[in-house]
């Protein structure tokens, strides 16, 4: 996905139900000090989340992205290999057990180093 100056503020406020609770807990350095931001361009891709002392990327998907597949695992082989690790949650795993989702980000933070 190629993007425009204006599509990562869209995204931003047009958000899921699913990346408006994770971002209550992971703004303002909020999850043990780290620094997330929130639809941030990439290279060509915007992402979900991004800490960028760590160049960890965290992607909520929906359902769409069942259909989708293949082009996921494109744009997450093109952020790899720019240097990112890249992290993936379903929504429902969001809403459902955010407390679950916090601390797989937590140890794929801690476990970078």
């Amino acid at each position: 996905m190629t993007t425009s100056p204006n599509l990562a503020r869209h995204l931003r406020l047009r958000g899921t139900d699913a990346e408006r609770r994770l971002w209550l807990h992971l703004r303002d350095r909020q999850l043990a000090g780290y620094k997330f931001r929130r639809q941030r361009q990439v290279g060509r891709y915007v992402v979900d989340f991004i800490c960028m002392e760590h160049r960890l990327i965290v992607e909520v998907d929906g359902g769409q992205h069942d259909w989708n597949a293949e082009a996921d695992r494109l744009r997450a082989e093109a952020l790899v290999a720019s240097g990112y690790r890249v992290i993936r949650f379903w929504n429902n795993d969001v809403l459902g057990n955010t407390e679950g989702v916090l601390q797989q980000i937590r140890q794929a933070l801690v476990g970078e180093k």
